[in-house]
This record gives structure tokens, sequence and C-alpha cells, in this order.
């Protein structure tokens, strides 16, 4: 896990990704007409079946955002997310079955069928 410093303070990155994330999250950063300006944001939104929805995609920078390097990938993240993302493995699965990004959250105190949505 990458550190960054930020007014002498360390800040570790608060996610982790497998090695099959990363390549996943690699391969999508080299297609063409992918936008270079924008980082890989990992959040979270009120809604879905069990109270919160992950976000993961790609964006551009704000003003309240932390930048993290995970692995050689820049990933935005909004500070107030931390407390729910903290610790999370985000994995990707490209079986028969399931293909996609699969969240690991020790946060969660349940979540959804399909995986994507959680409770705290």
């Amino acid at each position: 896990m990458y550190k960054r410093y930020l007014m002498d303070i360390i800040v570790s990155a608060p996610v982790k990704l497998t090695p099959c994330a990363v390549a996943e999250i690699n391969r999508l950063m080299n297609e063409p007409g992918f936008d270079k300006e924008t980082f890989l944001r990992i959040g979270v939104k009120g809604g879905g079946c069990s109270g919160f929805s992950y976000l993961l995609g790609f964006d551009r920078p704000e003003a309240d955002d932390e930048i993290h390097e995970i692995d050689g990938i820049k990933v935005l993240m909004k500070t107030a997310h931390g407390i729910y993302l903290y610790g999370m493995q985000i994995d990707f699965s490209d079986g028969l079955n399931a293909r996609g990004f699969v969240f690991n959250n020790p946060n969660a105190s349940s979540t959804c069928g399909c995986g994507t949505s959680f409770s705290v």
C-alpha cells in the first residue's frame, strides 16, 4: 500500500486493490480514447438495497478529494467516505458466472445479494 504526504502527515491509502483489480483497471486505462486527465474514483453513495452503494469509475479531481496512489494507480476519494471504506479490498472476477469488481468491506454489517450495496 502506498502512502502520500499531506502537510507532514502520512496518509495511508484506505483501500487495497488485488493484482486482478489492478490489471483490469490498467487495461481500462489503456483503452483507446481513455481520458488521461481522469483518475480512478472510489466512494459510496446513499441508496441500494442495503443502504449504501459503492462508486467505482473514472473522474476528474474535485476540491474536497484526497488523492492516493495504489499500485501506480491514482485514486480519488472524498475524505468523508474513508470511514465506510477503510480496510476494504477491491478484487476483479473474470469467471464464467460472474465478471466484475468485487468489494470486500470489513466495515459492512450486511450486504445485498449482488454485493454492490451494504449497510454499516
